[in-house]
């Protein structure tokens, strides 16, 4: 597997895996099967896993430091803190405040049984505390050796260079695909201008841009796609017909869309790092293959003119949530 470099010199794996959905929001999940993909991941190459505080709430830890106890070595290490939730699964809020910060760092550490975090990212921005202030603790913890690097996650230019000014960031990891091109108006680059990596999460259109998507029933009231605005009503019928276009030009290039949706985030830049999440060895391959898919410039343009930015019907977030984006 190819190596890319994040801000600060901090070299993972081309492709991440995202670990959330083998706790929450994706359905049923099957912890022997998760625990499997991570190893294969590792054995493959993947080195950067992606976790965060609130998946399950907290389940998501805990499983990822069993799935790689005996080989943190070989793993760099991310996980996010902000998203603040009760045991009950109960949402609490963002929470910025310092104190919170250096608690929810010590409980990371506890429930992942390691002595470090690789990457450790301020999920979402709390509007009510200074950036600066929040990114204090984050350097105390730095300092303290239980973190190596810092993150931000959909953060504004505005508020990366806030936080930069604090202490160097390494990575800015927000939404970005062929369905998402949000971090095209600036924030990339702000961060090339500053020598911040991207990690771009749900690379694949949270799964709508795989084969599988028109398969997808929705039934599952533990999926959270069943009430997301892009897979439900006549949002979802204007996007399958996106869809097909791809599948299309999947055919013709001997790939699934899944490899073509993956390998064009690849092709946006040697900072960039998706990080697409499954809970299953079986697309765990299909993904890593897209490494394999190269993509030249009229390729791209032929992607980009079959999935235009404005023919995406659909919020990417249910209205609740929007409210913390680009903070």
């Amino acid at each position: 597997m190819e190596r890319r470099l994040l801000g600060q010199g901090l070299e993972v794996s081309a492709q991440g895996l995202g670990c959330m959905g083998m706790s929450e929001f994706y359905g049923e999940g099957d912890d022997t099967e998760s625990i499997a993909t991570i190893h294969e991941a590792l054995d493959s190459g993947v080195n950067f896993l992606d976790t965060a505080d609130m998946y399950g709430p907290f389940k998501n830890e805990l499983l990822v430091g069993e799935a790689i106890k005996g080989r943190r070595g070989e793993v760099v290490l991310a996980t996010k803190f902000g998203n603040q939730r009760g045991g009950d699964g109960s949402y609490l809020g963002i929470n910025g405040k310092p104190e919170y910060v250096l608690k929810s760092c010590d409980d990371s550490l506890r429930r992942l049984n390691v002595d470090y975090i690789d990457l450790y990212y301020q999920h979402r921005v709390d509007r009510t505390v200074p950036i600066e202030e929040t990114w204090g603790a984050m350097k105390s913890l730095v300092e303290a050796g239980k973190v190596r690097h810092l993150g931000i996650s959909e953060a504004s230019s505005a508020t990366i260079e806030r936080a930069h000014a604090v202490h160097p960031v390494t990575a800015l990891q927000s939404e970005y695909s062929l369905w998402t091109r949000d971090p095209e108006d600036g924030v990339l680059d702000t961060c090339r201008r500053l020598g911040i990596g991207f990690v771009a999460y749900s690379p694949l259109g949270r799964g709508f841009l795989t084969n599988e998507s028109a398969n997808r029933d929705g039934v599952d009231e533990k999926d959270f796609r069943t009430h997301h605005p892009r897979f439900i009503g006549e949002a979802r019928e204007k996007n399958l017909q996106l869809l097909a276009k791809l599948e299309a030009i999947a055919a013709e290039k001997g790939a699934s869309v899944a490899q073509l949706a993956l390998a064009w985030v690849l092709s946006r830049g040697s900072d960039v790092v998706p990080i697409p999440g499954t809970k299953r060895r079986k697309w765990l391959r299909e993904n890593i293959a897209a490494s394999n898919v190269v993509l030249s410039g009229e390729d791209c343009a032929t992607l980009e003119a079959a999935v235009p930015r404005e023919a995406v019907v659909g919020d990417r977030y249910q209205e609740r949530a929007m409210g913390a984006l680009n903070g």
